[in-house]
């Protein structure tokens, strides 16, 4: 049977917007983050998190260091009681031409795939253009772009609605 699944991009939507993130000290998160993942799982989605780590390819940090970050932010998730099914990151530049760097759709479509996802009833919620874009191709027409990490331009943006941060998602995924 085929899940709903909220996909979130992690910087910007999950974490304050820093820039090649990969160090704990630097991680902070964004206001209600954790209040509106749980009233996702309450309206019974499950949650995926979806992230470009170019940092990794740029030589900026290792894979480790994405990974040991990765794995505090799932175990503070976990204290809250928020369940994250998965977590897909793409460690290339945005010059290796992969299928996986938003906002190519190869993240998106490799965790429907995995979770037999139904896109039809399933939103993305990222904080920049690409994020938008990466669930347009992969078939996810229902999206949120959150003005807490990137710079947006509202006027050519193809989000369905624009709000200031995640904790302002939860009314229209509701309705």
């Amino acid at each position: 049977m085929s899940i709903k699944v909220v996909f979130l991009d992690r910087d910007g939507v999950i974490n304050k917007e820093i820039g090649y993130l990969h160090k704990i000290d630097d991680f902070e998160f964004i206001d209600g983050v954790f209040k509106a993942c749980g009233q996702f799982m309450l309206l019974g989605y499950k949650i995926i998190i979806i992230t470009n780590q170019s940092g990794i390819g740029r030589g900026l940090y290792k894979d480790n260091d994405f990974h040991i970050l990765n794995k505090w932010m799932l175990n503070q998730f976990s204290y809250k009681g928020v369940e994250i099914l998965d977590v897909l990151y793409c460690p290339h530049n945005p010059e290796d031409d992969c299928k996986c760097r938003k906002p190519k759709p190869g993240l998106l479509m490799e965790a429907i795939h995995k979770h037999d996802i139904d896109v039809n009833k399933s939103w993305m919620i990222g904080d920049k253009e690409t994020d938008i874009e990466s669930s347009i191709n992969a078939g996810i027409n229902h999206n949120i772009l959150v003005r807490s990490g990137h710079e947006i331009n509202i006027e050519k943006t193809r989000a369905n609605h624009v709000v200031d941060s995640i904790k302002f998602s939860t009314n229209i995924i509701r309705s």
